[in-house]
């Protein structure tokens, strides 16, 4: 719904020139004419010989030129970077993890899928960060295991232990 005369901050929409399927105004050239141009093959690879060109709206050629020219400054492309890594993880989601659709019905268990692909994602994501020259220090044993290791128990050795 387009913003009334009294609503200040509102944006008007955009026209609606983004939905029109086909351009204003076409082109047509007929075989005779395409043929024998030297630009041919930089126009077209119809099979045809012909070539159809068609040009966009006025209003919507102007915001494409002002679009992309506006991309071309610094400050859109440290916008865009921050965009374009958003865009990057979604990807993966979506494609890498099979995201594009959800397993489950209900909006318990989609939220429990997406919390745990992330979780996996993450995962994914440390283990390919390169490993730390030096190792961390081990933690120290725990009361209980020098307990068990003054009376000789035998321990099974957990994973917070291996390398001490």
């Amino acid at each position: 719904m387009p913003p009334g005369p009294g609503q200040p901050g509102l944006a008007r929409p955009l026209p609606d020139l983004l939905t029109h399927r086909s351009p204003a105004d076409r082109a047509r050239f007929t075989k005779s004419q395409c043929q024998p141009c030297p630009a041919r093959t930089q126009c077209t690879t119809s099979r045809e010989s012909t070539r159809t060109v068609g040009f966009p709206p006025r209003e919507l050629r102007d915001l494409q030129l002002r679009v992309r020219t506006e991309q071309q400054t610094p400050e859109w492309k440290t916008r865009y970077a921050v965009r374009s890594g958003v865009e990057g993880t979604v990807n993966e989601f979506a494609h890498g993890n099979g995201m594009q659709r959800c397993r489950y019905r209900g909006q318990g268990e989609a939220h429990i899928q997406h919390v745990l692909t992330a979780i996996a994602v993450n995962i994914e994501r440390l283990s390919r960060l390169p490993s730390t020259e030096e190792a961390p220090t081990p933690r120290r044993p725990a009361a209980f295991q020098n307990y068990l290791d003054q009376r000789e128990i035998p321990r099974p050795k957990s994973w917070r232990t291996l390398g001490s």
